[in-house]
């Protein structure tokens, strides 16, 4: 699968805009934009969740559903010299912070500042070396005061990310902070995409659903479940590759980015959705591989497949390396393999099977 002029501008339009948990419309608006033509209808909920519906009216419904957020940074406390101390918005990892460029989302606009650090010279062999922490890593904008950090339009509670921007790799890794999970969203939209260049009529209701909130605890998901109250909900959010250095896979397991989707065992997933993808992948020869969960998988799946008494779910993850670092990377024919899994899956479904195990 080729990806189209359009699409890559989209994809890259999309990563490169700050959309932090709780702060997600700019890159929702441009998703909205992208999704608008390919479906019925778009809605959005009070807290920015945004979802597209291809036959509204129908009574049986599928959600296919990502999240749109990324992790950040809060402005949590000003010194009097001016420098600013953070909490995390998400599982922001503090050991890659220092030297980092940020962008501080400020009353009056973005101001630029940098994560210090002191250096090498500085760090005595004969003391221990330092470790960053959140207590100790902070962030310079180059104002002196507290007061002229202030007049910057800098307070509490503002937030802080990343200027990191998509570049492709070897021309085989698009790269990019937020590709956990904004390549989720990319990636149901060109679903929906795929749907209408090629006339499909599915026989129920589809909701192509972007939801907020995921990285402080799944909560956008978990409110729009509620409100469309689907049969059947199938999730795509990103897993470990676990090939690289450093990594346990006797704890991680083995998931490899050119491997193809991942596809996911545990609780919440629903045997008999999760066989559809997996006969699916196999009658189409989509390569795929396969995950477990202890418990919990950990992502959206678990609140779609825990709400309203129950909605039959299931888990199709891209392979990424470095998660929650700045240099994310997926591998473009996962990203295919991926969109035409869920495709394939949707032509698969019809609001008579059976959704019970007896």
């Amino acid at each position: 699968m080729k990806f189209q002029k359009k699409s890559l501008h989209f994809l890259e339009e999309y990563l490169n805009a700050a959309s932090p948990t709780g702060y997600e419309r700019n890159g929702q608006e441009i998703w909205m934009n992208y999704l608008k033509p390919y479906v019925d209808k778009i809605e959005f909920d009070h807290y920015g969740t945004c979802y597209g519906i291809i036959n509204p009216e129908a009574e049986f419904k599928v959600v296919i559903e990502a999240h749109a957020d990324e992790i950040s940074w809060y402005v949590n406390y000003i010194t009097d010299d001016g420098l600013i101390y953070v909490i995390r918005n998400g599982g922001s990892d503090q050991a890659i912070a220092p030297s980092k460029v940020v962008h501080i989302h400020g009353e009056k606009g973005t101001v630029k500042g940098v994560f210090g650090w002191p250096a090498i010279h500085t760090r005595s062999a004969n003391q221990n070396e330092p470790v960053p922490k959140i207590e100790n890593i902070f962030i310079d904008c180059g104002a002196k005061t507290k007061k002229e950090v202030e007049e910057m339009g800098i307070h509490v509670g503002c937030m802080i990310t990343y200027p990191d921007e998509f570049f492709e790799l070897n021309d085989r890794y698009f790269v990019c902070r937020a590709l956990d999970n904004r390549i989720g969203g990319f990636m149901i939209a060109e679903v929906a995409k795929m749907l209408k260049d090629n006339k499909n009529k599915l026989p129920f209701g589809l909701y192509i659903v972007n939801s907020v909130q995921e990285e402080v605890g799944l909560y956008g998901a978990d409110m729009i479940a509620d409100t469309i109250k689907p049969n059947i909900a199938i999730i795509t959010d990103v897993t470990h590759d676990t090939t690289t250095p450093m990594i346990d896979k006797k704890k991680e397991g083995e998931q490899k980015c050119g491997d193809g989707p991942v596809v996911f065992f545990a609780p919440s997933v629903h045997h008999n959705i999760r066989e559809i993808i997996v006969e699916t992948a196999r009658s189409k020869k989509i390569p795929f591989q396969r995950a477990a969960a202890s418990r919990a998988t950990g992502t959206d799946t678990d609140v779609f497949a825990h709400s309203n008494g129950g909605v039959p779910s299931a888990l199709i993850s891209l392979p990424l390396r470095y998660m929650h670092t700045t240099v994310e990377m997926v591998e473009r024919e996962d990203v295919a393999n991926v969109i035409k899994l869920i495709y394939e899956t949707l032509l698969q479904i019809k609001p008579t099977m059976n959704l019970k195990y007896h």
